[in-house]
């Protein structure tokens, strides 16, 4: 197994990331992480940027180096190979903060659901694998503080310097198991996520539960996100270090008018009525008080019955899912997922290039899979 360096590079200054940026640039894989500090500040940002090499970890601060546009070649290198771990959030956050855009990626997260592992987050991989353990404790530590102690630096090290190892462990199951092309494809795929913004668009679009709420209920909901979002922007804090779900969402659906009436909602505590009380009164108020002609819908789309050849096929698609799902050792819906079911069964391709046609569908999906798929669609073609 691989020796943890003991004591990383901690590299504070822009002239650092460069030699970084130039030591790394030869480098045929490069194991990446980040750590943000979104659990507890309102505006998230990338605070640690960890790369590990055989022999050699170095742990980026922005926060004291904030120009490092030296990294951007290196992660836009389609020749040198970029591990991550679960790099959905990574890369957005690389981009939304510095314009960094990732090639070559290889994501070991999805390397283990494609290969079938119960576990596949980092912890228990390296539990598995090496005997490895990481403090669960510093995965929602406030990494925007300074200075680091120890613990987050042997936390953050830990995440990257084993992260090569897995990554050949991994591609060689891959290879074995005849599945590498459909980890590289998702890699791709994954690589040009970007964060979305949220533009103009009401707080409530993005609220668990709302498109269950009469009008009226959004309303009040709208308003109370509004104030949330207002006072977490104020603080700098999350919005939820304000007002959590369950409490927006019983505020919304209670209406609650007096301060009394504010007794009993779920997580509001006096502590909480005594600094928002006033506020969340004013918000629900201003809820109620919209224009029953004015009031918000949740926008939903006309979803087409099914008609039942199409249901008939859909039904055939599942349970061919189901069954190869269980020879492969994976999960279903790795295979294809529902919409991408629903759409087959709709389109019932007859040819390859009916299948090809279908955006959702990935090339490795189509190679491994189409046959079967246009036999169970198009039985008599």
């Amino acid at each position: 197994m691989p020796c943890t360096p003991v004591s990383p590079e901690i590299i504070t200054t822009v002239d650092g990331v460069r030699r970084l940026a130039d030591r790394l640039g030869s480098e045929p894989i490069v194991a990446c992480d980040l750590e943000a500090d979104s659990m507890h500040h309102y505006q998230e940002k990338v605070c640690l940027i960890q790369f590990a090499v055989p022999g050699y970890a170095a742990i980026v601060d922005p926060l004291a180096a904030p120009d490092i546009s030296p990294l951007a070649p290196l992660f836009a290198n389609a020749a040198i190979r970029k591990v991550f771990h679960g790099a959905d959030y990574d890369i957005r956050s690389l981009h939304r903060d510095f314009g960094i855009e990732v090639n070559n990626l290889f994501d070991t997260m999805i390397a283990c659901q494609l290969l079938g592992e119960r576990e596949f987050g980092l912890a228990a991989q390296l539990r598995k694998r090496f005997g490895v353990e990481l403090d669960k404790q510093y995965q929602r530590a406030d990494w925007s503080r300074r200075p680091l102690t120890v613990g987050m630096i042997e936390y953050a090290v830990k995440d990257t310097t084993l992260l090569i190892e897995l990554y050949r462990q991994l591609v060689a199951e891959l290879e074995e198991k005849g599945r590498r092309g459909w980890v590289e494809e998702e890699c791709e795929l994954l690589s040009r996520v970007r964060v979305a913004e949220r533009g103009d668009e009401p707080f409530f679009l993005r609220f668990k539960g709302a498109s269950r709420m009469d009008g009226r209920t959004l309303a009040v909901l709208e308003e109370l996100l509004l104030f949330r979002d207002g006072r977490a922007r104020q603080f700098d804090v999350p919005p939820f270090k304000v007002l959590g779900t369950d409490t927006v969402r019983e505020l919304a659906e209670r209406r609650p008018r007096l301060p009394e009436e504010l007794q009993g909602i779920t997580g509001l505590t006096d502590k909480v009525a005594a600094r928002y009380g006033e506020g969340i009164l004013r918000a629900v108020e201003r809820g109620c008080a919209v224009p029953a002609q004015q009031l918000p819908a949740y926008p939903r789309e006309e979803r087409r019955k099914m008609e039942r050849g199409e249901e008939d096929r859909l039904k055939r698609l599942k349970e061919w899912r189901t069954e190869e799902a269980g020879r492969l050792g994976i999960e279903p819906g790795y295979i294809a997922n529902n919409a991408l079911l629903e759409l087959v069964a709709v389109k019932a391709p007859r040819t390859m290039g009916d299948l090809e046609a279908l955006p959702p569908m990935r090339c490795w999906q189509r190679s491994e899979f189409g046959e079967q798929i246009l036999s169970i669609v198009s039985p008599r073609r």
